[in-house]
């Protein structure tokens, strides 16, 4: 399993939300990309990243900090997702040096979109599959669907989507623990897709249960920044189990 450390950009700041709501925002850094760098150091090999202005505006908005992200931890793979609801948008992350591209609003509103990302670029689109109450939710969580998680999963898994991210909303950022049983289910309903998972990470132990229900990656925020543990922690911890991606 390969933990993800990841960084939330709002106003080209480092933040962290708290179940997606904007006026909960926790600065934890004013240059994301020393953030990106301190993560490298500690061995991280991937980085999600996710532009807020950008998904709750509809289009980019911290393509700039992005590209600063990027050039200060080249050995990271960054995942980038938020606001990316055409090729345009697509193709501008690419070329900034992403290594994978998040979609999620318009991988559950637009098909065809999703379709043409992954045949565009293939194995490195991820759909990314945010649920509350068990129902996916879009345009940065402020809108809710009828679709449930393991239905836009296996929607992604047709569209050849290289991984699905699986976000709880509702724990997103509260470090309470992670939904074990749905991101099980997903997992299980999907496979061999790899199913990311994120939101409510707050122990070592979480991360341990996640790896035992057959969870590619776990993506780790607040508790990184809470110091509930330390990314150098939790990537021993990982290491110790013999557990690692595929």
């Amino acid at each position: 399993m390969i933990v993800i450390p990841a960084i939330d950009l709002l106003d080209g700041r480092a933040v962290r939300l708290r179940q997606g709501r904007r006026e909960e925002a926790t600065v934890y850094g004013e240059r994301p990309e020393e953030v990106a760098a301190g993560f490298a150091a500690a061995g991280a090999r991937r980085l999600h990243v996710v532009d807020l202005d950008g998904a709750f505006a509809g289009h980019l908005g911290n393509l700039e900090t992005v590209r600063r992200i990027i050039a200060a931890a080249p050995g990271l793979e960054v995942e980038v997702g938020g606001g990316v609801r055409d090729l345009r948008a697509a193709r501008s992350l690419v070329e900034a040096g992403a290594r994978f591209v998040v979609l999620g609003t318009a991988a559950v509103k637009d098909p065809e979109f999703l379709a043409a990302a992954c045949a565009a670029w293939t194995g490195r689109v991820i759909v990314a599959v945010d649920a509350r109450d068990g129902l996916v939710a879009v345009a940065g969580w402020t809108e809710g669907s009828t679709r449930t998680a393991i239905v836009v999963g296996l929607l992604a898994a047709r569209a050849g989507a290289a991984a699905v991210l699986y976000t709880d909303i509702s724990r997103d950022g509260l470090q309470t623990g992670v939904n074990l049983e749905a991101t099980r289910a997903l997992a299980a309903a999907l496979a061999p897709l790899p199913v990311i998972a994120s939101g409510g990470v707050g122990s070592l132990r979480d991360l341990e249960a996640l790896g035992a229900v057959g969870t590619y990656a776990v993506v780790v925020g607040r508790a990184l920044y809470e110091r509930a543990f330390s990314l150098s922690e939790a990537l021993a911890l990982v290491g110790s189990r013999g557990v690692e991606a595929p």
